[in-house]
């Protein structure tokens, strides 16, 4: 089993050359991609209702005439074209993540009505000039709580996947980087003939939002960074704090069932559901019940938890464990935590900055998160990642974030987003000077355009006439189960469908 895809991560770096340069007094100021900026749009119908265009750009911005590759880009209008106020570019997140659909995803919002959608597969991605690498074999079987010496097996894993992409990624993949995606965005912005552009980033998006705010803040209007990337933990603590946060939200459940002991009989104190949770681990690691394992188990526990309105569900899920007795809900769950895949482009982008090359700095850490974090996979966080064997230089550091220039904007963040972790939203609020909108007792990841009615009003509001919410302000997050035997069950596949909607789990 491939244990890369149980690390994801919702993030993106940016950064940005000048397109003109000054010659001596008195001559005209040249731009080194007047070619690139004035460049015609073919467009032409695509997917569900949108038109797509394909792009040049440069491969090397250093260098624009040199190497050239392609980026598409899909449009949808503005409905009302009497009020349209420019362009809104959206990115999905990521490393990696299409955002050619994401137009369609916000096809029924109020910003659909002002504003042209714009999305885009990033350099590397998809419809753009891509960049792929070839698979190797699977070295590890995937375990929630490996032993020692299993961790070299890790190791050689990770090592094998950066050689096969040397091998195949060509030359290309040097500039498959956070900074040349910035500026692929400003040449978008050129060829749409926009002064400046919105934009409305997830996860990932929000690091490249900041970082083309940073690069060209007169090019940027009215910007929303949802589930926000932390400005300082760029990239492997961002990691390490997923598996973290995914803890915090299984004692959070703990302290809930804890209350109710009358119906799950789990325990009266934190510390009591806790070690039975832990019971549950410790037997199925010894005999699994049916198909469950110990390991299906922690990665129900981490995916459970942080999904409110499963609350109930997985305390019967685990009181049916602790009696011996198998459960559909569970599995399912396990299952669902293990779509998470990584592509060429995040295990690229994600070593744009330098990452320990020692293996026994990942063991240490595997070893503290195999304890005291096992839930949600959270071992794979702290295991050595192809950047730890990078084979190639990043042509250049990572931004200093900044925010000159351009108008305050909104970050949105959930107490218990776990590809986020909630530290992210506040860091970069103020790192950005930007107004926080704290979506209280949530565990989703993206949260604009998903049907929280309080996040989507003050958005809207925000985009579409320009007034911010408070400089800090609440917004209830989805209710917990109901109390009392009368209470409706969830329908478990429906509503874990719906958290895959618009927004790539872990992106």
């Amino acid at each position: 089993m491939d244990v890369r895809r149980f690390v994801s991560v919702g993030l993106v770096l940016v950064a940005v050359m000048a397109t003109a340069t000054g010659t001596s007094a008195g001559r005209d100021r040249v731009d080194p991609l007047a070619e690139f900026h004035t460049q015609q749009l073919t467009w032409k119908p695509c997917r569900d209702g949108l038109e797509c265009a394909d792009l040049v750009l440069p491969l090397d911005y250093s260098r624009p005439t040199a190497e050239k590759i392609s980026l598409l880009i899909s449009r949808r209008r503005a409905e009302d074209q009497s009020r349209r106020r420019g362009v809104l570019v959206l990115n999905p997140g990521g490393p990696g993540g299409s955002g050619l659909g994401m137009p369609t995803f916000l096809a029924n919002s109020g910003v659909a009505e002002v504003y042209d959608l714009i999305g885009f597969d990033p350099r590397g991605v998809g419809g753009s000039t891509a960049l792929t690498c070839n698979t190797v074999p699977s070295l590890v079987v995937a375990e929630s709580r490996p032993k020692d010496e299993d961790f070299p097996k890790w190791a050689a894993e990770a090592h094998a996947v950066e050689q096969a992409c040397r091998r195949s990624a060509g030359g290309i993949r040097p500039y498959v980087n956070t900074p040349n995606t910035a500026r692929d965005l400003d040449v978008v912005r050129a060829v749409l003939r926009e002064e400046k552009i919105n934009y409305l980033g997830y996860s990932y998006g929000t690091y490249l939002g900041a970082v083309y705010g940073s690069l060209f803040p007169g090019r940027l209007d009215r910007s929303v960074l949802d589930s926000a990337v932390h400005p300082e933990w760029i990239w492997r603590e961002q990691f390490l704090e997923q598996a973290v946060a995914m803890r915090r939200n299984v004692e959070s459940w703990a302290e809930w069932v804890a209350q109710r002991d009358d119906r799950f009989r789990l325990g009266v104190e934190v510390e009591e559901v806790m070690a039975n949770v832990e019971g549950v681990a410790a037997a199925l690691a010894q005999r699994p019940i049916g198909e469950h394992t110990r390991t299906d188990f922690d990665a129900a526990m981490g995916v459970g938890a942080r999904y409110r309105p499963l609350w109930s569900d997985l305390a019967d899920a685990v009181a049916k464990l602790r009696a011996g007795s198998p459960t559909d809900t569970a599995l399912m769950m396990a299952r669902s935590a293990q779509d998470e895949l990584v592509s060429g482009v995040f295990n690229t982008v994600t070593c744009e900055v330098d990452w320990p090359t020692d293996p026994e700095t990942y063991y240490e850490d595997m070893r503290v998160f195999r304890d005291r974090y096992p839930y949600g996979f959270g071992v794979a966080r702290a295991a050595p990642t192809t950047c730890a064997y990078r084979t190639f230089t990043p042509p250049e550091p990572a931004v200093r974030l900044k925010r000159h220039g351009y108008p305050v904007g909104v970050v949105v963040q959930a107490e218990g987003d776990t590809q986020t972790q909630y530290e992210s939203g506040p860091a970069l609020a103020s790192e950005l000077g930007h107004n926080l909108i704290t979506v209280l007792d949530e565990g989703r990841h993206g949260i604009y355009g998903t049907g929280n009615r309080c996040v989507n009003r003050a958005v809207e509001r925000y985009l579409i006439s320009g007034v911010l919410p408070p400089s800090s302000s609440t917004c209830p997050g989805e209710p917990r189960p109901s109390e009392g035997a009368a209470a409706a069950r969830l329908d478990l596949r429906s509503y874990l469908d719906t958290l895959r909607v618009g927004v790539r789990p872990g992106s």
